[in-house]
């Protein structure tokens, strides 16, 4: 009787089970393409019984990059690999989705085993754009203000990275509108200093996302869901606050979002992180209860009673998990022996069951 292995429709998109593959970079591609590595590492994770693979942060435009090894779908030649992975996932009984994303500031860095530090252009990186001329870090190179054009380039990015994830097979589409990027620094007073109609005003500094938002559901399909992932919160007084996310989450509910991803934290260095398990599930809990839509939840979420009790309680619909992911592909289906559940395994796998 786990309500943890109940399935849960979203639109025409039933998931099997409501644990998710939470994004998780991989900084394993080169110009954007997705090769064997995406496949065996998403694939494991589908024939290990999650009900929803999400891909990495997936970069809209070579800028939005995190890094020169980021995962892109800013070219239709990036379609064909992807495809092959999202069949593999739906052949498996898990639903493809990607995450959409723009890295903004916080673009143009090396991967973490190289130090992770802002590459300039000489070594390889790029010019960095953001809401206004303000640097993550000191040292980081001072990214350009985005104009209104750029803007709306941004825009038409997102849109058509979306219809290209239609193509590529994917049933779920999520924008990345946390952890410091792009999205998120519009949205938090910490990093837009803007004075036109994108900044200033919590109407303004939401503006981009809700238009964002608008044009991917224009043309992704009224039949698949769409999600957002906030950090819905700066762990800060000055920055976003949980009642600025209900307040979103209540706007993007109207433009038919159907979740709410919900992280926290990135637009600062060296802001105090209560680090424990559950610690980001109470701002699932606030805006499901308040926004009246559903919620993922997501942070040191490791076990499967402790998964169970977050749906169990209502304090969200989904359970994302990252890093236990990485270190058990196989977590769902431990999770259902954990909880007495008998789930369908690969046929190739149940000898071992």
């Amino acid at each position: 009787m786990s309500i943890l292995f109940e399935p849960m429709t979203f639109r025409s998109v039933q998931l099997r089970n409501r644990l998710v593959v939470s994004p998780m970079c991989q900084y394993s591609s080169e110009n954007g393409f997705a090769n064997d590595w995406h496949l065996v590492h998403l694939g494991s994770r589908a024939t290990g019984g999650a009900g929803l693979v999400f891909t990495e942060a997936t970069a809209i435009s070579p800028e939005g990059r995190i890094s020169p090894a980021d995962l892109g779908i800013w070219s239709d030649e990036h379609i064909g690999y992807l495809k092959k992975i999202t069949s593999f996932i739906d052949a498996h009984g898990s639903v493809a989705g990607i995450q959409l994303a723009h890295a903004g500031r916080k673009a143009s860095c090396r991967e973490p085993w190289n130090g992770g530090k802002q590459l300039n252009v000489p070594e390889g990186g790029w010019k960095t754009v953001a809401p206004s001329a303000i640097p993550f870090l000191p040292d980081s190179d001072i990214p350009e203000a985005l104009s209104t054009g750029d803007i709306k380039k941004v825009i038409d990015d997102f849109t058509h990275a979306a219809r290209r994830s239609l193509d590529a097979g994917f049933r779920v589409v999520e924008l990345h509108a946390a952890h410091g990027y792009l999205i998120h620094q519009f949205l938090s007073p910490l990093s837009n200093q803007r004075t036109d109609t994108y900044g200033g005003s919590f109407e303004n500094r939401t503006r981009l996302l809700l238009e964002i938002t608008r044009s991917v559901r224009n043309v992704w399909p009224d039949t698949l869901p769409l999600m957002v992932r906030i950090s819905a919160t700066d762990w800060t007084g000055e920055g976003w606050q949980p009642a600025d996310s209900v307040a979103l989450s209540r706007l993007l509910k109207t433009e038919g979002v159907d979740l709410i991803d919900c992280s926290s934290g990135g637009i600062i260095p060296g802001v105090k992180i209560p680090l424990e398990p559950n610690y980001q599930v109470f701002l699932a809990e606030q805006i499901k209860k308040e926004a009246q839509i559903p919620t993922g939840a997501v942070g040191l979420i490791t076990g499967a009673h402790q998964a169970e009790a977050i749906v169990a309680e209502g304090k969200a619909d989904l359970v994302f998990i990252a890093r236990e992911m990485l270190r058990d592909p196989n977590l769902p289906m431990h999770a259902a022996k954990a909880l007495g559940v008998d789930i369908k395994w690969p046929i190739q796998y149940e000898r071992a069951k």
